[in-house]
């Protein structure tokens, strides 16, 4: 309703506003008491679109909600296809025997061979253990 009435002033009105707070205002207060609108006026412009944004974000996120929705979806998985268009295996898991792994790659080496080898670290000389 108050903003109704803002719309559907016209020159003369707000001439005749003027006019009259200059009256009871005076000349000294009356730039002070329109800054202090304008201050009042900006800060509620400001809550009014950090409102708006914030239902908006909500909105949104209601629709996106929507839209993630994991009961939707369908109960049967959709096969991967590679770029061209055949349906991607994957690969198979299965136990290997040591003596079998070796007669495939001949060139591997064993486990106990690839495996480093521990070597005692001595600790620096300027250690807190060794100043006495």
């Amino acid at each position: 309703m108050y903003l109704f009435i803002l719309e559907s002033i016209g020159t003369s009105e707000l001439i005749l506003i003027g006019i009259v707070a200059l009256v009871f205002l005076g000349p000294r207060k009356l730039p002070e008491y329109a800054r202090k609108i304008g201050k009042i006026m900006a800060e509620f412009r400001g809550t009014a679109n950090e409102f708006k944004e914030t239902w908006q974000r909500e909105v949104s996120f209601e629709e996106e909600a929507k839209a993630f929705d994991l009961g939707s979806l369908d109960s049967e998985p959709v096969p991967a296809l590679d770029p061209s268009g055949v349906p991607v295996v994957s690969p198979e898991i299965r136990s290997v025997d040591p003596e079998e792994l070796d007669k495939m790659m001949p060139d591997r080496k064993s486990v106990e061979e690839t495996a480093p080898k521990e070597t005692p670290v001595e600790p620096p000389a300027n250690d807190k253990k060794n100043w006495l």
